[in-house]
């Protein structure tokens, strides 16, 4: 989010994340289904194992190989098979032609943001690798380089050799996918440790959101405990310090089946996800391991490592799997950074929205629907307080809110495309001998409301909000507090229109963006992607509306807004989209928004609209269909005098459910004034006041704010206490010498030289500026 996505290295298949909904997780679990019993101090069960485990002293020589008294057999089989492939291979590169290549250098900023002039440099085809040109760049910049990037789009170890002329950038730790690649090398280092401690079949080890994690079937039952993290990490040191090298390897399928056919779980990923010419292993000391890379030189790059906790979990979550026993781990450069993120981490889990939904009482979940947000009456006033924005900027902004229905027969999934893609994410019902889903996404619904009578181009353009409730299949080791359910809502919009109109409609969008993220003080960046290899439709097509995105990105730019990046290939398979990242108080990255062209469902409901030329007639439905000597399975072109329109799908907030979690860890539960569920505490200082305590309550709540009084047996000072605790953003406290003015002594929650006493403020004043506060809808909680 998703902004910083981890990038899956490895070969297991993760859960799909729907892009409207895709992103970051607050709490990061790991793709497969995570068992209820995870915990930071003790494992679940595990599954027995059938391989044999027997330990035999290894004699494999390899430099990376480290002093171990015992290795299991398996791994010394397969380490031999692995030095024995290496050796062939290598033997095949010396025999290669090593021609001279032309490599451009692109080494980015300075250190004072100026470009830095590209490079040529002298290289040779099967032999020059990026690491050995980093001794041209300065030290400063060379010293946290942790991986290439080939071309500007392809990841590439900095010790394999270049098979082609290109042009070479490099990427540190403090880069998204630098991190990525280092946790991803870190887990491999961790899961060395693993095998040489327990003799366990390794499942995968994937980058992560907060580090990452290896998971593993341990022989005889054997479940990780607490105890055994040092042991481990002791391990894992030596292996730093002994500079263990990734090295890279090609592998057939035939000897990928001989190397790890000791592993139910390797061999399930050898035979349903690798292509036919095989695929990549990498060896780290003792382990060699199915990954696609690319991967840090070497480990003494790690100065940091710590085991944060282990869980069990189920293989390819699937529940009727085996469980294993997991690890989840984080890595750094340096100890500082550790350091940094420990305090990161106490900072985190106090924002932590799971805590303070349940503290604050807005929210909870039940086991009699997961996945299903309880809102309770408190977080139901922020939801609607976020939909009352919404909407004001929609009649604005000239939006039109429909609804439409939650279920729909299958054949309409089926005419969309979802069915075919997506079935297995959506809730299938049977009803009368039908198959049913309940709606995933609005888009197919919308598409009826555009097609269920003609269409001018005078409609366009049509903009069609909607905040009907969605549900999603999630896996349920995937559900995660308010930020990953099974049902939501979001504000859903899809914007019908011409060609013509595409530039305008982004631009708008944009300004849409800044004027809701800057409520919150959300800072963004944009992100566009192209055409992707496989794609639908003609490349005319696709580069038009590439170039009105880019036309509506560079104006945004030059308006003053943030300088947006490019992401080659990684459109949607039917149209090119902008992904929207907002950084939150903690700089954590998350993708709520996302704007997506698409020309492939409005041809697939065959819309239309009529263009305004004399030859336009309307449609006849007798003669819609496709003609005699036409194939139906192709769509038809629209007829004289009409066209087809643009859809446009979009979502700001994305999920209320996620937004509402993400708002509740920025603002650290305390809520600015207009969106608060707790506004004002009345307290009196003497119970003959109550009635004024009262009247005070009724003329602001006549004002449509959330007022609550206090007129319990408690002191006064435990009452204020339990005010600010709750976080009511202003403490009204009365006594006689206030009911006599008629006014009201304000403690303001951000404002700390107000907490002993308050400031003396006329109560229509009072009233005067907080309805000012909450039109305005200001950040700052001040009066």
């Amino acid at each position: 989010m998703a902004g910083a996505q981890a990038r899956e290295s490895e070969l297991p298949l993760r859960p799909k994340v729907p892009a409207s909904d895709a992103g970051n997780t607050i709490s990061s679990q790991g793709p497969e289904q995570t068992q209820n019993k995870k915990t930071k101090r003790k494992g679940g069960s595990s599954t027995l194992i059938e391989a044999q485990t027997n330990g035999v002293k290894s004699n494999a020589a390899d430099s990376n190989q480290i002093d171990l008294p015992q290795l299991p057999d398996f791994v010394v089989k397969r380490n031999a098979l692995f030095d024995d492939l290496k050796r062939k291979h290598d033997a095949e590169i010396l025999e290669k032609e090593h021609p001279v290549i032309d490599v451009v250098l692109d080494l980015g900023l300075d250190k004072n943001g100026s470009p830095i002039a590209a490079m040529p440099v002298a290289a040779k085809a099967w032999e020059s690798t990026p690491g050995s040109f980093l001794k041209h760049v300065d030290k400063s910049v060379s010293s946290d380089v942790v991986v290439a990037k080939v071309d500007g789009n392809e990841l590439w170890d900095l010790d394999r050799p270049l098979e082609r002329a290109c042009r070479v950038s490099y990427l540190p730790f403090t880069s998204p996918e630098g991190r990525n690649v280092f946790w991803h090398s870190s887990a491999h280092v961790m899961g060395e440790a693993a095998e040489c401690q327990y003799g366990c079949l390794l499942s995968h080890g994937p980058p992560v959101e907060q580090g990452f994690f290896y998971d593993m079937a341990i022989a005889g039952g054997q479940v990780v405990k607490e105890s055994d993290w040092a042991p481990l990490e002791i391990k894992a040191s030596k292996f730093f310090k002994e500079k263990q090298s990734f090295d890279r390897l090609h592998v057939s399928i035939p000897d990928l089946k001989q190397m790890f056919g000791y592993s139910k779980y390797k061999m399930y990923y050898i035979e349903n996800l690798l292509p036919p010419e095989g695929s990549t292993v990498y060896r780290c000391g003792t382990l060699v391991d199915l990954c696609l890379g690319p991967h840090i030189q070497n480990t003494s790059k790690i100065k940091a490592f710590q085991i944060m906790k282990n869980s069990s979990c189920y293989f390819r979550g699937d529940k009727d799997d085996d469980s294993l026993q997991r690890i989840y781990g984080v890595a750094f450069p340096d100890k500082k950074q550790m350091t940094d993120h420990k305090k990161y981490l106490e900072e985190a889990a106090k924002r932590d929205h799971r805590r303070i939904g349940i503290e604050q009482e807005l929210f909870f979940f039940n086991d009699m629907s997961p996945g299903s947000t309880f809102l309770l009456p408190h977080g139901t006033r922020i939801f609607n307080a976020l939909q009352k924005l919404l909407r004001s900027e929609y009649q604005r902004r000239g939006y039109s809110e429909v609804q439409s229905p939650n279920m729909y027969d299958s054949d309409l999934w089926k005419k969309s495309g979802h069915w075919k893609h997506y079935s297995e994410d959506m809730f299938v019902l049977d009803v009368e001998k039908k198959k049913w889903a309940l709606k995933p996404m609005n888009c197919p619904g919308h598409c009826m409301m555009f097609s269920h009578r003609e269409r001018s181009y005078r409609e366009l353009p049509l903009r069609m909000a909607d905040f009907g409730v969605l549900h999603r299949n999630e896996a349920s080791g995937a559900l995660n507090g308010m930020t990953r359910v099974r049902k939501f809502q979001q504000d859903d919009t899809h914007i019908f229109c011409t060609q013509d109109q595409i530039t305008e409609e982004i631009e708008g969008l944009f300004d849409f963006l800044k004027c809701i993220y800057g409520l919150f003080g959300f800072p963004f960046r944009l992100k566009l992607s192209t055409r992707p290899d496989k794609f639908l439709g003609d490349i005319q097509t696709w580069d038009i509306a590439e170039s009105k995105l880019k036309d509506a990105l560079n104006s945004f730019t030059t308006a003053g807004g943030s300088q947006w990046e490019l992401n080659e290939g990684d459109g949607a398979f039917y149209g090119p989209k902008i992904d929207i990242t907002i950084s939150d108080a903690l700089r954590r990255d998350w993708q709520c928004a996302t704007i997506q062209l698409d020309f492939q469902l409005p041809q697939n409901f065959d819309l239309e609209y009529m263009t305004g030329d004399s030859s336009a007639k309307p449609k006849d439905p007798a003669t819609s269909e496709a003609p005699a000597d036409e194939s139906p399975d192709l769509p038809k072109a629209p007829g004289p005098g009409r066209a087809r329109p643009v859809m446009i799908h979009r979502a700001i907030v994305g999920s209320f459910e996620r937004f509402m979690a993400i708002l509740t860890e920025h603002f650290a539960g305390k809520w600015p004034f207009w969106i608060s569920p707790r506004q004002i505490l009345v307290i009196p200082v003497m119970p003959a006041v109550n009635d004024y305590v009262e009247e005070v309550q009724k003329l602001f709540k006549a004002q449509k704010m959330y007022v609550d009084i206090d007129l319990s047996g408690n002191t006064m000072q435990k009452k204020i206490r339990t005010g600010q605790l709750q976080q009511y953003n202003f403490i009204f406290v009365v006594g006689a010498q206030e009911k006599e003015s008629r006014s009201v002594n304000i403690r303001n929650r951000d404002d700390q030289e107000t907490q002993a006493k308050g400031e003396l403020v006329p109560l229509d004043d009072a009233v005067a500026k907080l309805k000012a506060l909450k039109k305005e809808r200001r950040l700052v909680n001040a009066i």
